[in-house]
């Protein structure tokens, strides 16, 4: 019972970064705006966060600056895939080499250096419950963080009147318009909200569950959350869930190896990758729902043309 409930607790650790990931992504998507330049953005956002809060000794200061980056690096995805029209597969793509080659070059002198991050604070009382306790109550701030994100995303998407309007938006931008809203402006504020949830997930890898900087970091935690958004049905409670599967898959992929498992190293590495592909195959074989996907996702909005 002991090693069950610690695989669970290094679950809840392992899949914090992804549940940030996947709500900032779900949150784009909704409005219309495909992203796939996460992986880049998450990059960036542990490597600027990592570096202020080194410099100023202040993780809070760290995890602000990394939301910033994400959020203006995402915006730079928005303004090619919203206002040039771009193709949005494209420009994710560019912004996912952009982010990695930046943070490469950029972060070479910081590798490996330790720096100031989150330390684990367990919640009075709370920590005390059988079970629970370890799994949820005794990890750092941006896991407690993440626990009130969840429903918050949830909520605000399904039962507020702003939520609304944003599924408007993916859904049928010209009927939105023709109701008032402006689609330019929504897809852009989701857009900048989405990146600076992706910053905090790669500045939760650099200040809380490593706290040092190691050169692509992220691993494809990036390419992770995109699959989870699809297998969630662009649900947050979903995403959360597939989030904390994942890290469950990691953390027993640890725990193998520190184990002493006759399995290769490199097959476990693999894991949390090849149940990415299955993730997908078998979302389609379910035969995933039309209205599950946005139906204006991916395709550019422009103004007095219908799709």
């Amino acid at each position: 019972m002991e090693l069950i409930t610690t695989i669970l607790a290094a679950s809840v650790r392992a899949g914090t970064c992804l549940v940030y990931a996947v709500i900032g992504e779900i949150l784009m998507e909704r409005s219309g705006t495909m992203n796939l330049g996460l992986e880049g953005i998450m990059l960036t956002g542990a490597l600027s966060g990592f570096f202020v809060a080194l410099v100023t000794h202040n993780p809070w200061l760290g995890l602000l600056f990394a939301m910033l980056c994400g959020a203006l690096l995402s915006l730079v995805h928005g303004f090619v895939s919203i206002t040039l029209k771009a193709q949005q597969v494209v420009s994710g793509l560019a912004l996912t080499i952009l982010g990695t080659g930046l943070c490469g070059l950029l972060g070479k002198d910081m590798v490996g250096k330790m720096g100031v991050g989150f330390e684990s604070w367990k919640i009075p009382l709370l920590e005390k419950i059988p079970v629970i306790g370890k799994i949820f109550f005794q990890h750092d701030v941006m896991v407690y963080i993440s626990y009130i994100l969840i429903p918050l995303a949830y909520v605000f998407l399904f039962k507020t009147r702003p939520g609304l309007e944003l599924r408007s938006v993916g859904e049928n931008p010209q009927a939105s318009e023709t109701m008032g809203l402006d689609v330019y402006k929504i897809r852009y504020l989701y857009v900048a909200v989405g990146g600076a949830l992706a910053g905090m997930g790669g500045a939760y890898l650099s200040l809380a569950y490593n706290q040092q900087w190691i050169d692509n970091m992220t691993a494809g935690r990036g390419w992770i959350a995109i699959a989870l958004v699809i297998f969630a049905r662009w649900n947050p409670l979903l995403g959360a869930l597939g989030s904390y599967l994942f890290g469950g898959i990691e953390a027993v992929q640890f725990r193998l190896q520190a184990a002493g498992s006759s399995i290769p190293a490199s097959l476990l590495l693999m894991l949390p990758y090849i149940a990415t592909i299955l993730v997908l195959f078998f979302s389609s074989l379910g035969g995933m729902k039309r209205s599950d996907t946005p139906e204006s996702l991916g395709i550019p909005y422009i103004r007095g043309e219908r799709h």
